[in-house]
């Protein structure tokens, strides 16, 4: 659908905005960095153009600002647009894999770590961290999105992700958008089964870690676990 046949709350930006960026497919995403088309052709049909010229869009972050210079629509300001949205990506990744030695050795080693993560989310995200038997940082999974509920946050998905990974520990991490970190009576309902879940399957879960702005709380140290 071009952006003509959209209502208004379809529209790329709208729609990222009211549903965010997880909603919106890859031509939308590119639509909001190209942010207009050209004559007789929308900016969704643009974005389209691109991603079937170089057959994917990791093919499309690889090429050069002269390679999408060629496509016809794309000018040197929308071309150097999407090379620094590509290039902002790698670092992130880059970053990522060069943080994945974090060992951790107290809450504030991994609160300090996912503080900046959460700074810009508007809605609780459920994390689960795996770390190996030296308590090194694997890899993070979202588990959930929304406001936490023992039906969103199940065992079955917390510990598959540890299983997955063959982690000895887990911690677990969850945002507060409202700016408060102390824990409410659901989360700790929902940290104590994940803790008795843990023992039955014998995978400790080291801490679970509240994050709202710059302010963190344990679970670990509140003495909850």
């Amino acid at each position: 659908m071009g952006i003509r046949e959209r209502s208004p709350e379809d529209m790329p930006r709208e729609k990222l905005a009211l549903r965010g960026p997880q909603s919106l497919t890859n031509e939308e995403l590119l639509a909001v960095l190209l942010r207009t088309g050209m004559k007789g052709k929308d900016v969704l049909e643009l974005a389209h153009e691109l991603i079937t010229e170089f057959g994917s869009l990791k093919n499309l972050a690889s090429q050069s600002v002269d390679a999408i210079l060629r496509v016809t629509g794309i000018g040197p300001e929308k071309a150097s647009t999407l090379i620094a949205s590509f290039e902002l990506n790698l670092r992130i990744q880059q970053e990522i894999e060069s943080n994945k030695s974090l060992k951790v050795t107290s809450p504030k080693v991994i609160a300090e770590y996912f503080i900046p993560y959460f700074r810009d989310k508007q809605k609780e995200q459920f994390i689960v961290v795996t770390l190996n038997s030296s308590n090194i940082m694997q890899r993070f999974n979202i588990i959930s999105e929304g406001s936490l509920n023992s039906s969103i946050v199940h065992p079955r998905e917390v510990f598959k992700t540890a299983i997955d990974n063959r982690a000895a520990n887990i911690v677990l991490i969850h945002n507060h958008p409202s700016g408060n970190p102390d824990p409410s009576k659901e989360d700790i309902e929902i940290t104590k089964t994940l803790v008795d879940s843990g023992r039955i399957l014998g995978i400790k879960i080291f801490d679970h870690i509240i994050i709202a702005g710059n302010f963190y709380v344990s679970l670990v140290e509140k003495r909850i676990i």
